[in-house]
């Protein structure tokens, strides 16, 4: 009978490339995941690692093991949702990953309402960019993912992960405020000559805005990087910036920065993820319900 505990090692090493990380992410010790693979070797009598350098590589013999080791713990999982489901209280962990501006704007309503409706449900919350938490999210190290997708950009897929839609936001033009002595700023090519802020290079976001500039045929004067939106919001309010902003930036403050539609009035889609596995797990249900009552909430403010 092979070790499923070892096997999940195996499994964790082909996601994660070194013995050192997959120590890092299941807090164990390098020496002990070494020694644990090894002994995952004399159980099938195959060799299943092989060094290359300060590397180690998977054999194809260790890829099948891995193949069969997600089908194993997705079957898993199933059972441990099938067993929650058949409870009357609604308990347990969801671990949630969310990118900063959906933290801000709907994580406190959220944990509110599920402290008052489900309060045996624990929630942990720690903000990742989207394309790092939906492959943690697959690699098991999170329950629950809130994601974007830019407008005809597609977001990162993973057949174990669904894909359910939360609610949308308009991107716009957020200018500075109107001064005397300053041009105005009527649409996105009166920004050509203006300094801009940007998140960091790979994010889909400066992608799908710098595209959004070379369509109307300049370049933009990336000044400025941060990942960070409500520091972007504040070099825009300050006059010292430009930037193509969601409006789930603004939600719950004021802003005295000009807000300009764009050409076709571009939205944001935001999405939720969890691993089809676990999807009828009944504080994760609770969790994506939750999440839609904060977000509609939120839609109907901006609304009115």
């Amino acid at each position: 009978m092979l070790d499923v505990r070892r096997l999940r090692l195996l499994r964790e090493l082909s996601i994660r490339g070194t013995l050192a990380e997959v120590a890092d992410a299941l807090q164990y010790s390098p020496s002990s995941v070494s020694q644990q693979l090894a002994l995952l070797e004399k159980e099938v009598g195959v060799e299943l690692l092989r060094k290359t350098g300060r590397r180690v590589q998977l054999t194809p013999q260790a890829e099948v093991l891995v193949a069969h080791t997600a089908q194993l713990l997705e079957t898993m999982e199933q059972a441990e949702a099938d067993l929650a489901a058949s409870l009357t209280t609604v308990t347990g962990t969801v671990r949630i990953a969310v990118f900063q501006s959906a933290a801000l704007a709907l994580m406190p309503d959220t944990l509110t309402r599920m402290a008052a409706k489900y309060p045996e449900v624990r929630i942990e919350m720690i903000q990742r960019e989207p394309e790092t938490a939906l492959h943690e999210t697959w690699a098991r190290d999170f329950d629950l993912v809130i994601a974007e997708q830019y407008p005809g950009h597609a977001a990162p897929r993973y057949p174990e992960l669904d894909k359910v839609k939360l609610t949308t936001d308009a991107i716009r033009l957020a200018v500075p405020p109107a001064s005397a002595g300053r041009p105005p700023i009527r649409s996105l090519a009166d920004t050509k000559e203006l300094s801009w802020v940007m998140e960091p290079r790979g994010a889909a976001s400066r992608h799908w805005a710098e595209q959004a500039c070379r369509s109307e045929g300049f370049e933009p004067d990336v000044r400025f990087e941060t990942a960070d939106l409500q520091a972007q919001a504040r070099l825009i309010e300050s006059g010292n910036a430009v930037a193509l902003m969601p409006d789930l930036v603004w939600t719950g403050r004021g802003t005295t920065a000009q807000l300009l539609e764009l050409p076709g009035r571009p939205h944001r889609t935001i999405f939720t993820s969890v691993r089809r596995s676990s999807a009828q797990r009944p504080a994760i249900l609770a969790a994506r319900e939750t999440l839609a009552a904060a977000a509609a909430a939120v839609a109907t403010d901006d609304a009115g």
